[in-house]
């Protein structure tokens, strides 16, 4: 297979110190594959790993585009800036020719190909005295998490797709595949998740996939298709392994000033200055070099601002004001001015939510009781009053809905997390259930015949 150009960059060795806890982190070197990378041995097979991250994080995937899809979507976020077409988003009117879904879906497809390159070749090659079998199920193990979290958003997002597992010469030369259904998609997810659950070592590393990320993402993926008592096992896994994960105090210890890798972190991607995050510069404030096109929406602000709502997590958003606007509304999640904020995918909190969401969900009453233990942990830690009336199965659920909007206030949940429930519609005024999924863009459409449109949608 012809080779193109590998840029290998220098490697940056990083140890990050943790209060209680004695695992040690990797970070990545930074550097850029190309989908027919030649895996040859342990030193190509661990600069191609470092692709499918590199590949995660782009400005197409979770850089910027594919958060864009969700953030727009929802009721927490709004575009402001001069591509007002992505203003079809929040309309719930979007076009398949709308340039964002292309880009995010070529390049989700683009992380999969290089991880199927992983999947398909790593297992082949020869163990030497420094390349173990432990190393070699790592790196496929991490390729399996990547691919089933990929899988993941394509399924959130659009629906059932196409389901392709075996390397192609580019993530645009598909092989001819019918579009699977959603249940199928979401098959392969949890196929891909408990072989990287099989794969990976139970170490804990936040930027990097281990059996401890599997089990985090096997959670969600099991709140998504409702099955309660799984999604309360994988998540009390990571809830009780309090040595590497807790919920850090006060709400903003997370993210501010420059902090990341801390135990509220369960998987986040990581950037530098040579590899930036394009998110922060459309959320700052024009006088910190930003735009400021990405913005909290008035809604959320208030919510945020409510001392008892929002209580510390007031400190994501502030107001400003300009030449030209009174008031600007900003989120100060993504606020370096280097650009270097780290993109939050799963964190300590979120489990906590997904066991009180189960737990009040799992039977006709629920175990409301243990359920409302974990909302006050998150409404403690944000220093909002914790509950103590008695409430029932329909009030716990909609308390803990309202804690996910505001924890989670400025990341990539709203959308999802009101699609699940089955509430987008009402939330959302959305005046038909074909909005609930997004077009699959025209330029897919247009060259492969095996794929066919969502219905409903042009």
């Amino acid at each position: 297979m012809k080779k193109k150009n590998i840029i290998y960059l220098a490697v940056y060795f990083l140890t990050f110190a943790f209060t209680g806890c004695t695992s040690f982190l990797d970070v990545e070197p930074q550097d850029s594959v190309s989908d027919q990378v030649t895996i040859v041995d342990e030193t190509s097979a661990e600069t191609a790993v470092r692709g499918i991250y590199s590949a995660l994080r782009s400005d197409d995937y979770y850089g910027y585009s594919f958060q864009l899809l969700g953030f727009f979507s929802a009721d927490n976020i709004v575009y402001r800036g001069s591509q007002t077409v992505h203003q079809t988003l929040t309309s719930h009117t979007v076009k398949s020719d709308l340039a964002v879904l292309a880009t995010a879906w070529n390049q989700i497809y683009n992380t999969i190909n290089r991880a199927n390159h992983v999947i398909e070749k790593v297992p082949q090659l020869s163990l030497t005295a420094t390349f173990t079998e432990t190393s070699r199920n790592q790196l496929t193990g991490e390729a399996y998490f990547v691919r089933a979290l990929a899988y993941f958003d394509l399924a959130r997002t659009w629906g059932g797709v196409q389901l392709v597992l075996a390397p192609t010469s580019s993530a645009s030369s598909l092989p001819q595949v019918k579009r699977s259904t959603v249940e199928e998609t979401y098959a392969q997810v949890l196929q891909d998740l408990l072989k990287a659950e099989e794969l990976l070592p139970e170490t804990t590393n936040r930027i990097r996939a281990t059996k401890k990320t599997a089990w985090a993402l096997l959670a969600r993926y099991y709140l998504y298709q409702k099955d309660w008592d799984n999604a309360i096992k994988y998540a009390s896994y990571l809830i009780e392994d309090v040595s590497n994960y807790a919920l850090v105090s006060p709400y903003k210890s997370f993210y501010a000033n420059n902090t990341s890798n801390t135990k509220e972190s369960v998987f986040e991607l990581y950037y530098d200055v040579n590899n930036t995050n394009s998110q922060a510069g459309q959320w700052l404030a024009s006088a910190n070099g930003g735009t400021a096109w990405i913005r909290p929406s008035t809604d959320i602000f208030t919510l945020l601002t409510n001392t008892a709502v929002g209580g510390d997590r007031s400190a994501l958003v502030y107001q400003t004001s300009t030449a030209t606007e009174p008031t600007v509304l900003i989120g100060n999640l993504y606020y370096r001015t280097d650009r270097t904020d780290p993109a939050f995918l799963i964190r300590t909190a979120e489990l906590y939510l997904i066991r009180a969401e189960a737990l009040a969900e799992r039977n006709a009453t629920g175990d409301l009781a243990a359920s409302l233990v974990d909302l006050n942990s998150i409404r403690t830690r944000a220093n909002v009053a914790v509950i103590t009336a008695s409430l029932s199965q329909e009030e716990l659920i909609t308390a803990i809905e309202l804690e996910n909007r505001v924890e989670f206030a400025l990341e990539n949940h709203r959308w999802y997390d009101l699609i699940r429930t089955g509430r987008a519609q009402e939330v959302l005024n959305i005046s038909t259930a074909n909005r609930l999924v997004l077009p699959i863009p025209y330029s897919q459409i247009a060259i492969d015949a095996n794929l066919e449109q969502n219905p409903g949608l042009d």
